[in-house]
């Protein structure tokens, strides 16, 4: 990505790309994700790798989760990528690969894996990427890589991320693995689940509104069938 395009830039290019209206509630979300990519990848220092993917990847899906109409999630996923110059493709390609290997595998072996102890045939050149990550003293850590860690941990046991000692326990041996700040990661990952929370309730409103409307334009149309013509 060029590193002189502003965010206004990327905007511009997203709404270019993307021009069916987003709903209420979504259009922030898509903005914050847009606005947080775009500052990570003009940074001198952010090197893509499949956890980052899979972190945007597991956000984008979680916080529009109930978005309709449904087919349009596609396409506005696909205008954020082009928008900042990326391949979707390539973001749910390592995501995937990244869920499947998690899901088969659990915490033990994932972590070990993590650590380059235990090696996986058919994800060599993911492991390779992550491995890189504890020698990269200038790695630019990011709330999008801790949401694609969590995830990995929610895919290899989703009882464990419910437990705060065990996934406490889980994020500090990745944290002294990949020699990342644990506090910021923690913090991050607390709040990522806060605002999954809020966007659920948010959705329930919503609902009820959207239910309240029907209801009052069904009783309008009742009314309407009543009335006889006018002759």
């Amino acid at each position: 990505m060029n590193n002189n395009r502003t965010v206004s830039d990327t905007k511009r290019s997203f709404y270019t790309i993307h021009t069916r209206p987003i709903n209420s509630i979504y259009r922030r979300v898509v903005e914050e994700l847009m606005v947080e990519m775009h500052l990570l990848i003009v940074n001198a220092d952010f090197r893509y790798d499949p956890i980052y993917a899979l972190g945007v990847v597991n956000a984008f899906e979680r916080f529009m989760q109930g978005y309709l109409p449904e087919q349009d999630k596609v396409s506005i996923f696909n205008a954020l990528c082009q928008a900042l110059e990326d391949d979707s493709q390539r973001y749910h390609q390592d995501a995937r690969r990244l869920e499947g290997l998690a899901s088969r595998v659990g915490v033990r072996e994932l972590l070990f894996w993590l650590d380059g102890s235990v090696r996986f045939e058919d994800a060599v050149d993911l492991q390779r990427s992550i491995v890189s990550i504890a020698t990269n003293s200038k790695f630019k850590y990011s709330r999008l890589f801790a949401i694609g860690l969590f995830t990995l941990l929610e895919m290899a046991d989703p009882n464990l991320v419910k437990d705060r000692e065990g996934r406490g326990e889980a994020i500090a041996k990745i944290c002294a693995t990949l020699h990342l700040p644990e506090e910021k990661v923690v913090k991050d990952l607390d709040l990522y689940r806060s605002n999954l929370e809020k966007i659920a309730q948010a959705r329930i409103v919503l609902e009820d509104v959207l239910q309240a409307d029907r209801k009052k334009r069904e009783k309008r149309a009742d009314k309407a069938g009543i009335i006889p013509p006018v002759s």
